[in-house]
């Protein structure tokens, strides 16, 4: 579906019954991002936003909130789209099938984009950043962030669309230092296409210019968060996508616009000209904290006519951007796996915060003469997987041959635990990187985009089987000394606050020294965790909580642990220790208050009766 701009889709959608409008008032703060979530939760619609307090535009939330809507919003080019994509990654493809990609050549070639000024809809007229909707999302942000943004910036040694960069990176409008209308912070993370641009910019001494684009058809904000193959424009995608070329033009200032948005917000950032950012509630389920960022100096704030504001909420997973997640992995299917060799399948487990946790398959063919009982080229794999782009922001690699299990699932947690668990060799199998990099929202590491990384590698036959429940008269010494089971050899574990890593290192190390390794054969993994029951309550509350709470090289302990030749391993259980500790960012919890309002909304007369 060729969406000309945000409002056809909003009445395309809602023709269809993918939407519905929101006709009281809502207030900014708070009560917009609680509708969202909850109707969100529902798998419910869309939903457009007609009267929001203080601001004269509406707004549009979930429009992403299903696989299903997505996929209906795409209808007429997914599948060719997906094609390109696999084109990129495998040009052999080509070759061997050309007829299947006549089609898809024909969308690639209307996707380029197009330069062009005259009757631009962006050019309707102007505002200022205090009059768009300011939109909180949580009890202690900051202030108001733009969350559906679509940030461009080009490459100054080479500049043009076709080596621009889109992305969607945060933008804070209000609170902190930033002076009204004329400041904005800009935050991206690490491996994040922007910041090769404004390092290049900074090194010339020049400022770099960025345009913020909002709404717009649905294609673009998909694009700016496409993983695409390196030399694949994301405006090629956003036409592609949307079966309408990228239409822009640059203004008398130099910055480039995008003539379908619905808002453009241009600025400039200026080399080392930072400001402290935040906090700002996130996707892993914490508070990114306040830190120093880009400032971007606002130049002008273009507007369409009937412009629509877009945005969405993030939070513990999952969230709208689960979704996106969901339609990412349908469009490059196994495109990823295609740039390791000996990789099948790679996943980032979303429920766990996406970056703290990839499970993975790859191959075992260095020596087919013999029987594979130890990690050989998985960890090759490994290591390349922890070097590819923003899989190289992860935390927890769990790595398994496919030669072991052909039916073996990336996405049945419990199944991969048990298949990981059931074969590796603690004493051997542990490969840890420590004082590196890790996801800039993560707080478990020693400092901001410091931490460690951690490889659980499998292979071979079975060497233990693991229990499925809890043995009478299990050893369980004091102080950890309340006990449930997750799932099959692996159990959550309570019973004291961590104080500091000096003294928790005595008394987990003296706590496994107490531990029978005869009586934990079958339970090869131990967590420790402020609550138990809510921890093991569900598989989805012990990943969040194991991984989003631990750093590998501080958090890892083990029962008959040692090391050897700068070798760490264990000669019984493993033990993560990831309970909350004094610098880790305060979870989300949302205002009692607003919760309690959306919950007279879904009575029977109420604006979301029958949705949630």
């Amino acid at each position: 579906m060729g969406y000309k701009s945000l409002e056809d889709c909003v009445v395309d959608l809602e023709r269809n019954g993918h939407l519905v409008r929101i006709k009281e008032e809502v207030d900014p703060y708070l009560e917009m991002a609680a509708i969202h979530m909850r109707v969100f939760d529902a798998e419910g619609p869309a939903l457009y936003f007609e009267n929001i307090k203080g601001c004269k535009f509406p707004a549009v939330s979930n429009l992403f909130g299903t696989l299903d809507r997505s996929k209906f919003m795409f209808r007429d080019t997914l599948e060719h789209v997906k094609k390109l994509v696999d084109v990129k990654m495998n040009p052999m493809s080509v070759l061997k099938k050309p007829f299947d990609f006549v089609g898809s050549s024909m969308v690639a070639l209307g996707a380029l984009p197009w330069q062009r000024k005259a009757g631009a809809p962006i050019l309707y007229g102007r505002t200022s950043v205090s009059e768009l909707p300011q939109i909180v999302n949580w009890p202690m942000d900051g202030g108001a962030f733009v969350t559906m943004p679509q940030v461009y910036s080009e490459d100054i040694e080479k500049p043009g669309v076709m080596n621009a960069n889109l992305g969607m990176y945060r933008i804070q409008f209000s609170g902190n230092d930033y002076e009204k209308n004329t400041e904005v912070g800009l935050h991206y993370q690490l491996h994040r296409g922007i910041g090769v641009h404004q390092a290049k910019a900074n090194a010339l001494g020049r400022p770099l210019k960025v345009s913020v684009f909002v709404g717009g058809p649905p294609s673009h904000p998909l694009s700016a968060v496409m993983p695409l193959p390196e030399g694949l424009s994301e405006v090629i995608f956003a036409g592609a996508l949307g079966n309408r070329r990228f239409r822009y033009f640059y203004d008398d200032e130099g910055f480039c616009i995008s003539s379908d948005a619905d808002f453009v917000i241009t600025g400039t950032v200026y080399p080392n000209d930072n400001k402290p950012e935040g906090p700002f509630g996130d996707h892993i389920g914490y508070y990114s904290l306040v830190h120093p960022f880009p400032l971007m100096k606002v130049h002008r704030v273009y507007h369409r006519k009937n412009p629509i504001w877009s945005f969405t909420v993030v939070g513990r997973p999952p969230q709208e951007d689960t979704s996106f997640g969901a339609l990412i992995h349908e469009i490059t299917g196994s495109a990823i796996p295609q740039q390791i060799p000996g990789l099948h399948a790679v996943h980032a487990v979303d429920p766990a915060g996406v970056h703290p946790l990839l499970f993975a398959i790859g191959s075992e063919r260095y020596t087919p003469y013999q029987e594979v009982d130890r990690p050989q080229e998985v960890l090759t794999i490994a290591n390349q997987i922890l070097g590819t782009n923003q899989l190289s922001l992860a935390k927890y690699l769990f790595i398994a041959a496919r030669e072991d299990n052909l039916e073996l699932d990336i996405y049945d947690i419990p199944g991969f635990f048990k298949h990981i668990l059931e074969r590796i060799d603690f004493t051997r199998d542990l490969h840890f990187l420590t004082n590196t990099t890790i996801d800039t929202l993560d707080y478990t590491g020693n400092d901001l985009n410091a931490g460690s990384k951690v490889t659980f590698a499998a292979v071979g036959s079975k060497k233990r089987e693991l229990l499925n429940e809890l043995p009478a008269g299990l050893n369980l010494p004091r102080p950890f000394n309340q006990i449930k089971m997750v799932f099959p050899g692996v159990v959550v574990v309570d019973g004291r606050d961590f104080i500091s890593y000096d003294e928790e290192q005595l008394v987990i190390d003296r706590w496994a020294g107490l531990i029978n390794e005869e009586d934990w054969i079958g339970i090869p993994m131990i967590v420790f965790v402020d609550d138990a029951g809510f921890a093991g309550e569900s598989v989805n509350n012990f990943v969040w909580t194991t991984f989003t709470r631990s750093n590998p090289s501080h958090d890892i302990y083990g029962v008959g642990s040692f090391t050897s030749h700068k070798h760490w391993g264990c000669t019984g259980p493993v033990i993560i220790d990831a309970r909350s500790k004094p610098h880790h960012a305060p979870a989300l919890v949302k205002d009692d208050k607003i919760e309690r309002k959306v919950d007279q909304m879904g009575i029977k007369g109420g604006a979301l009766y029958g949705l949630i």
